[in-house]
């Protein structure tokens, strides 16, 4: 489960601009923000299936990814983390990726799926889990998104929260220069939990609630023990291509931050 916050095309500095929450067992290895092996894909990566829920690419790609609340799993469905990384390597732009998507969708259990090319300045949201009963692809309009775990820019309240918190902040910075670290402190550190009759009522209701605040922390019955926002990542991308990339995530029990900077390989 993830939940995530950005702004596409739509402020005057930052052509996009998003924070993003990362929740997983806390006993499920991964590996921080970093350059993978290649040089090529910055993010932090799954250290058991091998993908990742955010990354961007030297040459001026991003592509993140949250899970859909559902009951219903796919066997030996393939790792969802997977289609972030097959984006970032391929040469292919978003659209004709998401296309390529569709026709192995339900060989994974439910994904959103957002890939932007800050070249053409193109982003595309694809997710196998539709409101209707088809997949669903679509070019992402200019403006504020939220994304969790149900389609892009459903109104579940925590996804309201942090829409209305987000949208204020940017308010109120104006035109100026934004802080990757205090953004995320001050939007995605937020505990407050939603009254049970307006949850999404598709997990049990005790789960439900634990998973309504922004920043999750719960401790499960499940063997895999506590359960919650393992790391917060913020990214920036100025009109010049310069890229800013912050993380702080748990590290054996403390949280430790890193922030990367770059220039894209392609002008924008």
């Amino acid at each position: 489960m993830c939940i995530t916050v950005f702004v596409w095309q739509a402020h005057p500095l930052y052509p996009l601009l998003l924070l993003l929450n990362r929740d997983e067992y806390h006993n499920r290895p991964t590996k921080p923000l970093a350059w993978w092996e290649n040089g090529e894909i910055l993010g932090g990566r799954d250290g058991l299936a091998g993908g990742t829920w955010l990354a961007c690419s030297r040459d001026g790609r991003v592509a993140f990814l949250t899970n859909v609340r559902e009951l219903r799993s796919v066997p030996q469905a393939k790792t969802r983390g997977d289609l972030v990384v097959r984006f970032l390597e391929s040469k292919k732009g978003p659209m004709e990726f998401a296309e390529e998507v569709l026709g192995e969708a339900q060989q994974y259990n439910g994904f959103n799926l957002i890939m932007a090319d800050l070249c053409s300045m193109t982003m595309v949201y694809v997710t196998n889990r539709p409101k209707e009963d088809n997949i669903s692809v679509s070019k992402v309009s200019p403006g504020i998104h939220v994304l969790s775990n149900a389609t892009l820019d459903s109104p579940w309240p925590k996804a309201q929260r942090l829409g209305h918190s987000f949208r204020n902040l940017l308010d109120r910075c104006g035109e100026g220069e934004l802080s990757l670290k205090e953004m995320a402190e001050k939007l995605m550190r937020d505990t407050a939990k939603d009254d049970e009759s307006v949850l999404p009522h598709i997990y049990p209701l005790e789960w439900e609630y634990q998973l309504s605040s922004i920043f999750v922390d719960a401790e499960t019955p499940r063997v895999q023990g506590r359960y919650g926002t393992r790391s917060t990542s913020a990214l920036c991308v100025k009109a010049n291509g310069e890229v800013s990339f912050y993380e702080i995530h748990l590290d054996n029990n403390l949280w430790e931050e890193k922030t990367v900077s770059f220039q894209t390989d392609k002008t924008m």
